[in-house]
């Protein structure tokens, strides 16, 4: 380990690479406990017990947030490079 990265320096970028982890993740994993929750309500008052009915609008709405925020999860992610690992590679 050099000088500059210190315990310190290392667990600061694990937190920030965790929270944009979080971050990232949360849109999804939203849209799938609400898609959850919804297709467990029609369920229970319908009766209709198909297991093809929770998988596939859960995977469908997953697929379209995902789709509209990959230029957010994308810019998220170059940012933390460009700021936080690649002056730690250039030793700045």
């Amino acid at each position: 380990m050099t000088n500059s990265m210190s315990q310190g320096v290392i667990f600061d970028i694990l937190r920030q690479g965790l929270w944009i982890a979080v971050t990232i993740s949360a849109p999804l994993l939203i849209v799938a406990l609400v898609a959850g929750v919804a297709v467990g309500l029609f369920q229970a008052l319908t009766s209709i017990q198909e297991m093809t009915l929770t998988f596939v609008p859960k995977v469908g709405a997953m697929l379209i947030v995902f789709w509209a925020s990959m230029s957010f999860m994308t810019t998220t992610l170059v940012t933390f490079f460009t700021d936080a690992i690649l002056p730690l590679i250039e030793g700045r």
